[in-house]
């Protein structure tokens, strides 16, 4: 018997749903794009065409995969943010929709000039381009401690049309770097160790753990980054942090004792938890 695209489709989504993974027809489409190189307009106009043996073969095993608990993202190899395409590594966190909150908060700070940015813990560098695919006049640098993730984001500015605005360095938060930036935009690693361990497993399993573990209280990160702000940034400047969940406060209390205070209350996600914070120069400093 003969199966249709439309039948391979709605088979895996069948396996995707009854293994409790939260959006089975999402996945399943997204895969059989990747298995039948098709985009998601021509895969469900040909529903009823016959399946390729060797695309059915390729699609199932990309279900397989993802039955496993990879995901989709990881398995494709790359993941959407802020309506552009980033490339994915072992050594890079995949993007996720509350970090958008970071880049909303950074063009609302900056609204009307250019900005020289620096992205610390750049990952995919999808914070950095996203700004500058904003700003059409500003330039940026992103540092990772992974060589692997700096290599990805560098990959990932030539392929969007951004290397010439953008320059991605392995190293020590921003050790090796000297001041002048109009922006600091950081989504740094925030989860306490101990926590670590309970985190869904297509979370501890598949992204790198140095970009998730923040320490016995999840805050050193955001010690290290903040005790440099006030050499790093411009008269004016202002950084933009990733906030995990219920740690506003203290990273409030941390900035204030480097002489930073929040620009207003963090943005909220649409989850509607407190995301990302914006700090400035304290007045008296």
């Amino acid at each position: 018997m003969t199966t249709t695209l439309g039948d391979a489709l709605r088979a895996a989504a069948a396996r995707l749903g009854a293994a409790g993974l939260a959006s089975p027809g999402f996945d399943a489409q997204a895969l059989a794009q990747e298995a039948f190189a098709l985009d998601r307009a021509a895969l469900l106009a040909r529903a009823r065409d016959a399946a390729p043996a060797d695309a059915l073969a390729r699609f199932e095993a990309l279900v397989a995969r993802r039955l496993e608990g990879e995901p989709v993202g990881r398995i494709r190899g790359f993941r959407e943010f802020w309506g552009l395409t980033f490339r994915l590594a072992p050594d890079t966190l995949e993007p996720r929709p509350d970090t958008e909150t970071v880049v909303e908060a950074a063009l609302a700070a900056l609204p009307d000039r250019p900005a020289r940015a620096l992205d610390l813990g750049t990952g995919s560098g999808c914070l950095l381009l996203a700004v500058l695919s904003e700003r059409s006049e500003a330039f940026g640098v992103g540092v990772d401690r992974a060589e692997g993730a700096a290599r990805a984001a560098r990959d990932n500015a030539a392929r969007l049309g951004f290397g010439g605005r953008a320059a991605f360095l392995a190293g020590d938060w921003a050790g090796a770097l000297t001041g002048g930036f109009d922006l600091v935009l950081s989504n740094p690693p925030y989860i306490p160790t101990a926590d670590m361990g309970g985190l869904e497993r297509d979370v501890r399993a598949f992204d790198p753990p140095a970009a998730l573990d923040g320490g016995a209280d999840g805050l050193d990160a955001y010690r290290a980054i903040i005790a440099d702000l006030d050499r790093l940034l411009a008269p004016g400047g202002v950084a933009v942090l990733e906030l995990g969940i219920g740690q506003e406060a203290d990273v409030t209390r941390i900035a204030a004792s480097a002489g930073f205070v929040p620009a207003g209350a963090a943005r909220k996600d649409l989850g509607g938890v407190p995301r990302a914070l914006t700090l400035e120069r304290r007045s008296d400093v």
